[in-house]
């Protein structure tokens, strides 16, 4: 089982955005919706043991977290705009602390990444994407990791100390910076390749 977790830092938490800009107006939830789509796909079929937790940071009812679970995921379809269709209409629930379910597998909750680390420590060990981790092709993989990385901006220091507040390993996807979402694909690959045939 993975799990991610996207920092998604100018993300519009309000749902109040257009499905038609979601580059801009919805604040890059573009890159959020194609992690996504990243953390489940395969070509004919969906990875149900993953979760994905989208931190939506930006516009007035920051923070959110829109989860999906892979294992109760019904309606998500590889188009992006249907996937930032199942982000606005779980952020529209107006959501409080405790997660509200808006279609099955998708729930939104008002909560910070310090209150969504300390749910989520309990259940995996933590691991950050960073340029100068280690390989991941020389990295221990912690059983039921969780991944977290930043969208098109690295995490702040702020949220660093949020996240050194738990045990966690650093890990590098390669020498060049990728997208977010290629991020999630190459670590995905990587555990395919570790895992027990």
């Amino acid at each position: 089982m993975a799990s991610f977790v996207v920092l998604g830092h100018r993300a519009d938490a309000s749902g109040d955005f257009k499905l038609d800009d979601i580059c801009g107006g919805a604040g890059r939830l573009d890159i959020l919706v194609r992690c996504v789509n990243s953390a489940f796909f395969l070509s004919h079929g969906i990875r149900k043991e993953n979760e994905a937790h989208l931190l939506l940071l930006g516009g007035r009812d920051a923070p959110r977290v829109v989860t999906f679970v892979g294992s109760e995921i019904r309606y998500l379809n590889p188009d992006e705009r249907s996937t930032a269709s199942l982000i606005r209409n779980a952020l529209l629930k107006d959501p409080g602390p405790t997660p509200t379910k808006s279609s099955p597998g998708v729930y939104a909750a008002g909560k910070s990444l310090d209150a969504l680390l300390d749910e989520l420590a309990g259940k995996h060990s933590f691991v950050l994407l960073a340029e100068d981790g280690v390989d991941v092709r020389e990295a221990d993989i912690p059983e039921n990791p969780c991944f977290i990385l930043g969208d098109n901006q690295d995490p702040t220091e702020e949220e660093i100390r949020a996240i050194s507040g738990y045990p966690f390993t650093k890990v590098s996807v390669g020498p060049l910076s990728l997208h977010a979402d290629h991020c999630i694909t190459v670590l995905l690959n990587e555990m395919d390749r570790r895992a027990p045939r």
